[in-house]
């Protein structure tokens, strides 16, 4: 009984959603609204789970001495710095909210995406060496795309690497993106029907399937 129990409510809001979809009557249009208000509601408890999942772990770490331990000091010491701003200043423009958001938030983004580009960069170079057919293909076409990116191509009068660059992102690379969202698709509705069907029980913490 304790994972029947969830399963059917999971089926039932499940199947209801999925009804709605199609039904487009006001009983189900209205009652959809209301389902939707009680999820921000249980989105806000969740919230407050995962901030004291947070404070846990980090203080476990604190009172452990784990390695790295000092950037748990950070993320409690930020959480709370950011969190009396905001609640004593607000978080509209020009308030200190503002001010720590956009002078050391923002800064700190930029860096950490500068760092996976160099990372992109370092992983390209090692993937696209043409040790074989499919390597050299993959790396004649990253060529282009970027070529086609970047101003330097404009004194090629030779070649149009912008044109060549719109047309592989406009048709194979368009190609191969709708495979991916219809496998993507395709691998949500199977995951949903399982999750309905009660076959999926990880998010209960019962495993993968079985009895009960």
């Amino acid at each position: 009984m304790r994972l029947q129990i969830p399963i059917a409510i999971g089926f039932l809001a499940g199947f209801f959603m999925l009804v709605q979809f199609f039904v487009p009557h006001q009983f189900f249009q209205q009652s959809y609204l209301e389902l939707f208000d009680w999820v921000k509601i249980i989105g806000a408890f969740a919230l407050v789970l995962g901030l004291g999942s947070l404070f846990r772990t980090h203080i476990d770490k604190i009172r452990n001495r784990r390695p790295d331990h000092i950037y748990s000091f950070v993320t409690l010491i930020s959480f709370a710095v950011m969190f009396v701003f905001g609640i004593v200043y607000g978080v509209k423009p020009h308030t200190s909210f503002d001010w720590l958001f956009k002078n050391v938030q923002t800064p700190l983004e930029a860096t950490v995406f500068s760092l996976l580009a160099f990372f992109m960069a370092s992983a390209a170079y090692r993937t696209f060496r043409a040790r074989s057919v499919e390597a050299t293909l993959l790396l004649t076409v990253a060529v282009i795309v970027m070529l086609g990116r970047v101003p330097i191509s404009d004194y090629v009068s030779f070649v149009d690497f912008h044109e060549a660059s719109e047309w592989i992102m406009s048709v194979p690379g368009m190609a191969a993106k709708r495979g991916i969202l219809l496998g993507v698709a395709l691998g949500v509705v199977a995951t949903a029907l399982r999750i309905l069907l009660g076959i999926e029980r990880s998010h209960l913490g019962g495993g993968g399937g079985g009895s009960s």
